[in-house]
């Protein structure tokens, strides 16, 4: 039996999970307190050492034995662009996510702490389907600037987690299967995955508004906003990320809430929420003419997913593409234990980090 403990950090909490080979044993949220986080402000990985004595406090309260590990998993960080699956955290990585990231964010402490606590028991360290994961097609990458590249960026655990749960159950091997996915969340993202790999991408800045992110702009009337003077780089990055979509047109992010109004009668409220389906829908069928129609499925996921309501407009605009799959909610701590539980059982090979990649 495989023992994996799969490492999720967020931005005031910390997610923790052992698994014994696909059994879940134990989950668990490490919740951080303001006035701990407030004593570090210059970046995510000044909290190492505090979120390290967190998780193993959590730990020994489970009595859990650390000794009886095979390997642990951390949420992949800001690297540069890496492929699909499992990479080993060795120390070249361990140092490019501590001193000098991509990117200030909670995640780079997924494999930073994966690492020191793997080490410490003489295990191997993995991360999985990073956030950084990019593989597009070289055409899917023109933006129609040359200046400005498309890049990959969206629910990459989840969505390849979810696919190929689908493709198993449909008795398909996940590599031979042809998929469009959309992650519906306080963004909106999708992606087409062709025999496993993502080839191309709609990021939830260019697709569909969303509970709270503004989606794809009319080009001059967001450059037009950008000169009146009302805004600062900022808040014009906050009203689209944060306070878009939903929470600019109806004032609430809450899907439960909108779908209340709906219910009590509120035709505005059901014309946005119609509008978030009607472009996910538009979305995912351009998506679909990547792979020339030809797909195996359609799959929704994500928290908004469980709305029954918005899954079925969404269906009935793109049912006559492919079948269409209904997966809400994510799982990111066991996708990170399947995918390194793949590895242990030699169903995958694990990618070692060089900064070639």
């Amino acid at each position: 039996m495989n023992v994996i403990l799969t490492i999720n950090p967020g931005s005031t909490s910390t997610r923790i999970a052992v698994f014994d080979d696909e059994s879940l044993r134990f989950e668990h949220k490490v919740e951080h307190p303001s006035a701990e986080l407030a004593k570090f402000t210059n970046s995510m990985t000044e909290q190492f050492s505090m979120r390290k004595t967190a998780l193993l406090n959590a730990l020994a309260e489970k009595n859990f034995d650390l000794g009886t590990l095979s390997a642990v998993a951390g949420r992949g960080g800001k690297l540069p662009p890496l492929r699909q699956g499992a990479y080993v955290v060795n120390r070249e990585m361990f140092e490019f996510l501590r001193d000098r990231p991509i990117d200030d964010h909670a995640s780079n402490l997924g494999g930073l702490l994966a690492y020191d606590l793997a080490s410490e028991q003489g295990v191997p360290a993995y991360i999985y389907d990073a956030v950084v994961v990019d593989q597009l097609d070289d055409v899917a990458r023109l933006s129609g600037l040359p200046e400005m590249k498309r890049r990959a960026s969206c629910h990459v655990l989840n969505m390849r987690a979810v696919a190929r749960r689908v493709a198993e159950q449909q008795g398909k091997r996940f590599e031979d299967c042809r998929f469009v996915v959309s992650h519906m969340g306080g963004g909106i993202s999708a992606c087409v995955l062709r025999n496993g790999i993502m080839v191309d991408v709609v990021t939830d800045e260019e697709g569909p508004y969303s509970p709270e992110r503004s989606g794809g702009l009319p080009a001059r009337q967001l450059i037009d906003a950008a000169f009146t003077g009302v805004y600062d780089h900022q808040s014009l990055t906050r009203r689209t990320r944060g306070k878009g979509g939903l929470v600019a047109y109806l004032g609430t992010n809450n899907a439960l809430e909108v779908e209340r109004r709906i219910d009590d009668g509120d035709k505005y409220a059901e014309l946005i929420y119609r509008g978030m389906a009607y472009q996910t829908a538009k979305t995912i069928g351009g998506l679909a003419t990547v792979l020339a129609g030809q797909l195996d499925g359609i799959i929704i996921t994500g928290a908004v997913a469980y709305s029954e309501r918005l899954t079925g407009w969404i269906r009935e605009s793109i049912n006559f593409i492919a079948p269409v799959f209904i997966e809400p909610g994510e799982d990111e701590l066991q996708a990170l234990a399947l995918g390194t539980l793949r590895v242990l059982r030699g169903q995958e090979d694990a990618h070692e980090f060089i900064m070639a990649d």
